[in-house]
């Protein structure tokens, strides 16, 4: 026992750096997928309902009459499957910015995958990472509060539905509560290059 706990001391600074990877990989991964049809499509939800994102879209505000004559908004009527392609569907989300955001959004969150990795050799880059790791995290998890779709919604069925709605969270729900772990990772890289800088007398502003 004393032999692990040994090794698992002596191996901190290793972990931090595989948590410098595991967010690196997260992000460019996800980051780069912006780029395609099916993952620009499936974060309008999330975009759309958001009171800190959706100016960036032009059809937020916009509502419509589903097929069940209730008043929604406009996106609930365009939304793809994934691995589905729609040409309606397509243009409506080409008229709504949505392709354009997430080629942005994409690049942003790669580049901060990178500054994260670039924190093993140069701790004043990676205190950004870590910081910009944190934050984007508080943006994604205000998704809980105003993203519908998070929560199991209440379709009905044969018989009525036990579990819906807050706290029964659905597949993006799920999704998004795991950035409470990239929240925690972001302030362990930010407060180990922290640590780095004055260590090595360097500041921020040097």
């Amino acid at each position: 026992m004393n032999n692990l706990l040994n090794l698992l001391i002596n191996s901190q600074t290793n972990f931090i750096n595989f948590i410098r990877f595991s967010i690196f990989i997260v992000m460019v991964w996800i980051g780069g997928l912006k780029a395609y049809q099916y993952e620009a499509d499936g974060i309008v939800p999330f975009v759309t309902n958001s009171p800190l994102m959706s100016f960036f879209y032009e059809n937020t505000n916009k509502t419509a009459i589903n097929e069940e004559g209730k008043t929604v908004k406009e996106y609930m009527l365009h939304k793809n499957p994934e691995g589905k392609m729609v040409a309606e569907n397509i243009e409506w989300h080409k008229s709504n910015n949505t392709y354009t955001f997430s080629y942005g959004l994409g690049s942003v969150i790669v580049i901060i995958g990178l500054l994260t990795l670039l924190g093993i050799w140069f701790p004043r880059i990676g205190l950004w990472g870590g910081l910009l790791t944190f934050g984007m995290s508080i943006v994604t998890l205000t998704f809980l509060i105003s993203t519908p779709e998070v929560y199991v919604p209440n379709l009905g069925g044969d018989m009525p539905t036990p579990q819906f709605g807050f706290p029964f969270l659905s597949g993006a729900g799920r999704l998004v509560l795991k950035d409470i772990i990239m929240m925690a990772a972001g302030l362990i890289i930010a407060s180990d290059c922290a640590k780095k800088i004055k260590t090595t007398g360097n500041t921020v502003y040097n």
